[in-house]
């Protein structure tokens, strides 16, 4: 059974106690930030705005910037480890491979974001402080959440740089693309262990003021073999948005089982990037080398039947392999990539709305066994 949880915007009448203007970037620890840079303008057709590394100053890190539309993620690998963030980020890569160590969030004011979160029980990383250059002033501070990740608070009303001061601005790798690909981060997901989603649920709750947006739970994420429980929680304006999964137990082992292996413990699983054209945006990464899990013919044989018209015709969504789902306020497309590096941990997803604010409920189990197969080939199942 399906819980839809009630989430009430707050009035105009009401404060949000931790009020978020959106995703400011997501920042991945690399084992090779140029190489990753590179894959990233390619593939996913992004663009880099911004670098810092030895040449500008940076003599531990280098890390390249890039963006689609208001979407922005940085790379970031150790050139030599000098200090105690470049031994994290050295010893974070070695034992969970690439993956995410920043969900920053952009916030109005962070040492009001920082003293509420630390008053309700946030463990701070990092105390409100400015740095600056000649584009203006930031404020910056960071609290942790599951695993090693973290969220860096970003205030940068006064700020007018390409990203953050000790970097400069950087033309683009490969010539952008016509249409960009994406232009925002929809939702990221994280993976945490059996037991403890109710916990970091609680945490956006009392931490955050996050409220509870949806909830899977039972056979709503399920096929024969494996199985996951799922919630979502959301800030009040729904600009940001983060599903929490841990396993549930069943007959073999999960895809979360699978990710908590190889990623050495929790993480973020996978980033939900919002199109407006799937099927263009499918095409171009696929011949790009994006690889997409596959789904069966028999998947589109009655899609049609449930989820009525949508703009894409059946047979390009079957043709693509694209997903489809509706609900009560519209329907959404949907397709989910392989893992993007050799341990079977982070992965993407393109995703299309029309209405819809769900998470494609009614694709769970096609989804789910797309997965399995490719857990069964890497002998993970």
């Amino acid at each position: 059974m399906t819980e839809t949880l009630d989430h009430t915007s707050p009035t105009p009448g009401d404060a949000d106690p931790f009020p978020v203007k959106g995703m400011d970037a997501v920042v991945f620890a690399v084992g090779n930030a140029k190489q990753a840079a590179h894959y990233y303008s390619t593939a996913f057709g992004m663009k880099r705005v911004a670098y810092s590394g030895p040449e500008n100053g940076s003599r531990e890190t280098a890390s390249y910037v890039l963006e689609s539309g208001s979407a922005r993620f940085v790379f970031t690998s150790v050139v030599r480890a000098a200090t105690d963030h470049g031994r994290f980020l050295e010893e974070h890569v070695a034992a969970h491979g690439d993956g995410v160590v920043d969900l920053a969030l952009e916030v109005p004011d962070v040492r009001a974001a920082y003293d509420y979160a630390l008053a309700h029980g946030a463990t701070g990383l990092e105390e409100p402080h400015e740095a600056g250059d000649e584009y203006g002033t930031v404020v910056l501070a960071a609290i942790a959440t599951y695993g090693q990740t973290r969220h860096t608070l970003v205030e940068r009303g006064a700020y007018k740089g390409p990203y953050l001061p000790g970097y400069v601005a950087a033309e683009p790798i490969v010539e952008p693309p016509a249409k960009r690909f994406f232009q925002a981060i929809d939702h990221c997901v994280g993976n945490v262990e059996l037991g403890k989603m109710n916990d970091w649920v609680t945490f956006y709750n009392r931490v955050m003021g996050f409220t509870n947006m949806k909830e899977f739970v039972g056979d709503d994420i399920a096929t024969e073999y494996s199985a996951l429980m799922s919630k979502v929680v959301a800030d009040g304006t729904l600009k940001v948005k983060f599903p929490i999964n841990e396993p549930a137990i069943a007959k073999k082992k999960s895809q979360i089982d699978e990710y908590l292996e190889f990623y050495g413990g929790p993480g973020v699983q996978h980033i939900a990037l919002a199109t407006n054209d799937i099927v263009a945006t499918v095409r171009a990464m696929r011949a790009a080398g994006v690889e997409f899990l596959d789904t069966p013919d028999s998947y589109y044989d009655t899609l049609g039947e449930w989820v009525g018209d949508t703009r894409v015709p059946i047979d390009t969504l079957r043709e693509l392999k694209i997903l489809a789902d509706r609900d009560e306020d519209g329907y959404l497309l949907q397709i989910f990539t392989k893992p993007v590096q050799d341990r079977p941990t982070v992965f993407f997803e393109m995703i299309e709305r029309h209405g819809s604010m769900g998470f494609g409920k009614g694709n769970f189990k096609a989804l789910f066994e797309a997965i399995e197969r490719e857990q069964e080939r890497r002998g993970n199942l």
